[in-house]
C-alpha cells in the first residue's frame, strides 16, 4: 500500500534536523539543499517542499518542489518548478511516481512548471498528458580546450583503459590552444570580480525587469544546491557536491566610470554558465571579459542561452572557442498554470530562472 507524506518549510526542517532522513536505503534531500529550499524568500510557510512516498515503512521515491513566482498587471502569481523525482528500482511499475506527480499537481492547483528533464522523465511527463511545451531556449555550447578522457570513457566505457593515452594527447592539444590564444590579453576597461552582489550592483539590477531581484540572487549563492568537495554523495541520485562550485558576480563599466553591465557566472568542475545577464550597453566587453576568465579559469565548456550574447560571440574574432554546438532548452507547463496566465504570456526566463542557477 503506497502512502504519500508532504512536507513544508517547518516540516521540512524537522525532517533534516532529526536526521530521519538518513534513515533509509536512499536520501531523499541533502541537508545543503533542505536549508536552501527552507530559505527560498518565494516559497510560504505552507507550500509543499517534499513529497516522500512509502510502500508500508519502505521509502519507494520522492519528489522535490521548488516555489517560484511571476509578476503579472503588478500581482505576484505563486507556481512550483519539479526539481527532483526518484523511484527506487525496488519499487518500479506500481505507478508510484504518477501518484508523487499527481499529489503536487493537487498541492499546487496544477501551477507546476518542469524544465532540464531527462528523457526517461519527459516520456512519463507527456504520457500523463496534462503538460503543454512552451517557446522553447535556443542556446549554444562552446569548447575551449580537449577533453577525451572524460568524453570518450562516457561514452566507451571499455576504452577507460586507454585513459594515459587520451590524457596525454589533451595535454600536447591544449598546450597548442594555449599557445594560439596567447594574443587574448586582460581587458582594458574596469570591471570587477565580486563573490555576490553588492549595493551598486543591486540599485543598477532594480532597473531591469528580472525574475529574481538582488536579494533572491544572493540567496541562491549562499544557499547552494552543491557543495565544493571530493565528497560524493551516493546514497542521493542528485547533484550535491562537485570539486569545483564558484559563483562570480561581475560589473563592468563604461569610459566614464559608470557601470554598464553585471551578470552572475556559474563555474563548475571546469564548465561554465551564464545564469543571469543584465546590460544598458551591448555585450561587446562582457564577451571580451568572458573571453579573458575562460582562458584564466581554464574553463573547457560555456554553455548559454543568452541569445544577445550568443549573436555576438558569433561575430568575435576574439572568443577563444575550437568548436561550438548548438542547444535547445524545453519548457513544459501544466495546462492549468498556462490556464492562469495571461493570454501570449511570456516568461523572460533567464538561463538561470527556476532551478537552473542551482546546480
Amino acid at each position: 500500500m503506497i502512502h504519500l507524506k508532504t512536507l513544508n518549510k517547518k516540516q521540512l526542517e524537522a525532517f533534516v534536523s532529526s536526521g530521519d532522513y538518513k534513515k533509509y536505503g536512499f536520501l531523499p534531500i541533502t541537508e545543503h539543499r533542505a536549508v536552501s529550499h527552507i530559505k527560498n524568500p518565494k516559497a510560504n510557510e505552507d507550500q509543499t517542499l517534499l513529497i516522500l512516498a512509502f510502500d508500508r515503512d519502505q521509502l519507494a521515491g520522492y519528489l522535490g518542489c521548488f516555489p517560484d513566482q511571476f509578476v503579472t498587471d503588478g500581482k505576484t502569481f505563486s507556481y512550483a518548478w519539479l526539481s527532483t523525482l526518484f523511484i527506487s528500482n525496488e519499487f518500479r511499475g506500481k505507478r508510484i511516481a504518477q501518484s508523487l506527480l499527481n499529489k503536487a499537481f493537487e498541492e499546487y492547483h496544477g501551477n507546476i512548471a518542469i524544465t532540464e528533464f531527462t528523457k526517461e522523465a519527459e516520456g512519463l511527463y507527456n504520457k500523463m498528458g496534462v503538460f503543454e511545451y512552451i517557446q522553447p531556449k535556443q542556446g549554444k555550447r562552446y569548447y575551449f580546450r580537449t577533453d577525451l578522457k572524460h568524453i570518450i570513457s562516457a561514452k566507451k566505457p571499455e576504452l577507460k583503459s586507454l585513459q594515459p593515452v587520451f590524457r596525454l594527447a589533451d595535454s600536447v592539444a591544449n598546450i597548442l590552444i594555449s599557445v594560439k590564444n596567447t594574443f587574448v590579453k586582460k581587458p582594458e576597461f574596469k570591471f570587477e570580480v565580486l563573490d555576490k552582489i553588492d549595493q551598486e550592483s543591486k540599485a543598477f539590477l532594480s532597473k531591469f525587469k528580472s525574475n529574481r531581484n538582488a536579494e533572491e540572487i544572493n540567496g541562491l549563492i549562499n544557499h547552494p544546491w552543491v557543495l565544493e568537495g571530493k565528497l560524493k554523495e551516493e546514497k542521493y541520485l542528485f547533484s550535491s557536491y562537485s570539486e569545483q562550485f564558484l559563483y562570480f558576480w561581475i560589473k563592468i563599466f563604461n569610459e566614464d566610470n559608470v557601470l554598464v553591465t553585471c551578470s552572475l557566472l556559474l563555474l563548475r568542475d571546469g564548465h561554465l554558465k551564464i545564469p543571469y545577464f543584465f546590460s544598458k550597453a551591448e555585450p561587446n566587453q562582457l564577451i571580451d571579459f568572458l573571453g579573458y576568465f575562460i582562458l584564466k579559469n581554464k574553463v573547457i565548456t560555456l554553455t548559454s542561452y543568452q541569445t544577445d550574447i550568443n549573436s555576438r560571440i558569433e561575430n568575435s574574432k576574439k572568443f577563444p572557442a575550437i568548436h561550438k554546438r548548438n542547444l535547445e532548452r524545453r519548457y513544459m507547463f501544466h495546462k492549468d498554470l498556462i490556464a492562469h496566465l495571461p493570454e501570449s504570456f511570456d516568461p523572460g526566463f533567464q538561463d538561470g530562472d527556476g532551478d537552473c542557477a542551482m546546480t
